[in-house]
């Protein structure tokens, strides 16, 4: 039976291609520590997932992230120009389970999303809430106020820029 369970942390973002085949592939690393007589060994691995685990892996991973990752060993070879023969194990993953949350990059626009709600505060434009529920009276009275709004906000940011 070939069947391995690893968890660890992404050494870098993962990178998806296309194929000639039309079929989707992403290559990423992931970093596995063992503790041995009280010192810390880091493993590092090459993970493989093809056609819509790519497509998600590719979307939601990200470097540092922690990951579960369920699959299969598999060893390519193969010979270059020069005829020296090359090796290369890697795992096949057929799940992917994200432990660590959402992507930095999430959390870059999560913050930077913070800073326009500060910002438009102190210019004394309140700012909606995102949780706000949607107009249901169909009168568009709530459009035409939060158009007015966005617009009173770029004014004064696009001023506030200028000066």
């Amino acid at each position: 039976m070939n069947r391995v369970l690893l968890t660890g942390r992404l050494t870098r973002d993962p990178e998806m291609r296309s194929l000639a085949s039309g079929k989707t592939v992403t290559q990423f690393s992931i970093a596995t520590n063992e503790y041995r007589g009280g010192q810390e060994k880091a493993e590092f691995h090459t993970v493989v997932t093809w056609e819509r685990l790519a497509e998600i892996a590719a979307q939601y991973l990200g470097k540092g992230q922690l990951v579960a990752i369920e699959g299969r060993i598999q060893t390519r070879q193969w010979e270059d120009d020069r005829k020296v023969r090359h090796w290369k194990t890697e795992i096949v993953a057929n799940t992917v389970e994200m432990l660590s949350g959402r992507r930095k990059k999430d959390y870059a626009a999560e913050s930077a999303a913070e800073a326009l709600v500060t910002q438009a505060a102190q210019m004394g434009v309140e700012p909606m809430s995102i949780a706000e529920p949607p107009d249901d009276d169909d009168t568009g009275e709530d459009d035409a106020l939060e158009d007015d709004l966005e617009r009173e906000l770029d004014e004064r940011l696009l001023a506030t820029a200028a000066a």
